[in-house]
């Protein structure tokens, strides 16, 4: 399914410093492909229009880029900028760090919050919710950049904070839940926990990499 692009959009983060990583984590290449190209592909996959926000390095041949407006204030800058360039209602955003996410996954949090109209939809696993991936409302920008300019990047809280703007708690799918209902498939039938694998270091791509990672 291809959604239209004014209703939702794909976002791949691609801004941090990479200070552990030793060099541009978008381009770390984990089974033949960059850690952008494999998140870009993710995203397209749930049949989403696709945009990298702030790279540091060429991408461009992947999706559209758009740069960040302050590159080192963190990836709660990187969200709003995002947010500040699209029209569509619906924003997905995946970090390209996070390579072992399948795509069943954001389809499935597309889907529930088009069906709920929670203004941020996140996952949780092992009972801890995780701040990526995450679906949030465009109309939600305005609260974030209050959090931003007040000093607060933490991109959890200021999600927390948004949500209460609006009169809402974070929607929260536990992925566990989602497997046993059978609403998640993971073809490489990984556990759960495993999916969020965050790569900071060159040590966490080797342990990626044991993994397939479509």
């Amino acid at each position: 399914m291809a959604y239209p692009p004014e209703e939702v959009a794909g976002f791949v983060l691609a801004g941090g410093r990479s200070s552990r990583m030793g060099r541009d984590k978008a381009l770390v290449e984990l089974h033949g492909h960059t850690l952008a190209a494999l998140a870009v592909a993710k995203l397209k996959a749930v049949g989403l229009s696709t945009v990298i926000a702030g790279a540091r390095s060429a991408v461009g041949h992947l999706a559209p880029v758009v740069a960040d407006e302050a590159p080192d204030e963190g990836p709660l800058r990187g969200v709003c900028t995002a947010l500040r360039s699209t029209r569509a209602a619906l924003t997905v955003f995946l970090p390209v760090d996070l390579p072992l996410i399948p795509s069943s996954l954001l389809s499935y949090l597309v889907s529930d919050a088009r069906v709920t109209g929670a203004a941020i939809t996140l996952v949780s696993v092992n009972g801890f919710t995780q701040t990526f991936p995450a679906v949030i409302r465009t109309a939600l920008l305005p609260f974030l950049l209050e959090e931003l300019v007040a000093g607060r990047r933490g991109c959890f809280a200021a999600f927390q904070a948004a949500s209460k703007r609006v009169d809402q708690e974070l929607r929260v799918a536990p992925a566990e839940l989602l497997v046993q209902a059978g609403q998640v498939q993971d073809q490489r039938a990984l556990p759960a926990y495993q999916w969020f694998l965050n790569l900071n270091s060159f040590e966490d791509v080797e342990r990626a990499a044991r993994v397939r990672v479509s």
